[in-house]
């Protein structure tokens, strides 16, 4: 059984390190009924846009793992188990150092509109933040957005929780000015799943996997890797006392599984925000 999946969009893109050990431990955990299976990145780059593409047409590749969507749901075989509980759904904002003079004087979500925030063109977010009044400067692809941070075509580049640290990190290396926003966050539920074709393929490669969390899930594995890629995001960042913004996420299907609340994290007790 093949899982191939997009690789990093630049050589420093770690965003999705976690989600493929994940899935490895989920292949591993049921090599015993399902038999041996090959776990590889494809040999083509491809941006997350051409990779839901490929996918669709079974071509190249066979999963990805990206925030899901009515739309990507129709388009592509969903597995409903949001891998990193909603984490990416918590936003904090890459900014450059002077506009943070601007941003302490943000009360309300009404003074938070004042700001343009960069999103990739065809990302969920988009539409999200921009349903919810919000101006987005949208940017072909995941590299240019740090560069157009970087000249002022934005004032915000909206960054889920897991994420934000490494890029900061990387980022600032070419960019002296770049900096994390020291006081508000943005949520809205956004899971992130594992794709599939919507084939005969991708439903058998789909069904190994599910079975394969939830066993990791019974064991307490799972929770145990969470936990891990949790502290080490979470570990470099600020949160206490964050005045939090909460917007309604109007992409996601009726099929989310928002009642299940062991498939997310509240982060109540690392924010301590004020209300």
């Amino acid at each position: 059984m093949a899982y191939i999946y997009p690789p990093p969009e630049s050589g420093a893109d770690q965003r999705l390190s976690f989600y493929w050990d994940l899935l490895r431990s989920a292949l591993q955990v049921t090599s015993p009924k399902w038999g041996p299976y090959v776990l590889t990145t494809a040999s083509d780059g491809m941006n997350a846009d051409r990779s839901q593409i490929l996918l669709s047409r079974s071509d190249t590749i066979s999963l990805l793992v990206r925030t899901t969507s009515m739309e990507r749901e129709r388009v592509l075989l969903p597995l409903r188990i949001p891998l990193d509980k909603g984490l990416t759904g918590y936003r904090l904002f890459l900014i450059q150092k002077p506009t943070q003079d601007r941003l302490n004087k943000v009360r309300t979500l009404e003074d938070l509109k004042a700001f343009s925030i960069g999103q990739g063109a065809h990302w969920v977010d988009a539409e999200i933040l921009r349903s919810a009044g919000l101006t987005v400067e949208p940017g072909s692809n995941y590299p240019s957005l740090f560069k157009m941070l970087a000249v002022g075509r934005f004032d915000l580049f909206s960054r889920g929780v897991n994420e934000i640290s490494k890029e900061f990190t990387e980022g600032h290396a070419s960019n002296g000015d770049l900096a994390i926003e020291k006081n508000l966050m943005l949520y809205y539920p956004l899971p992130r799943y594992f794709f599939f074709a919507r084939t005969q393929e991708g439903e058998k490669l789909s069904q190994r996997v599910d079975e394969g969390l939830r066993m990791l899930m019974k064991s307490g594995e799972y929770e145990r890797q969470y936990q891990v890629f949790k502290r080490q995001i979470l570990a470099d960042l600020k949160l206490s006392g964050r005045r939090v913004f909460k917007i309604a996420n109007p992409t996601l299907s009726p099929e989310t599984p928002l009642d299940r609340a062991e498939y997310w994290d509240t982060l109540e007790k690392e924010l301590k925000a004020p209300r």
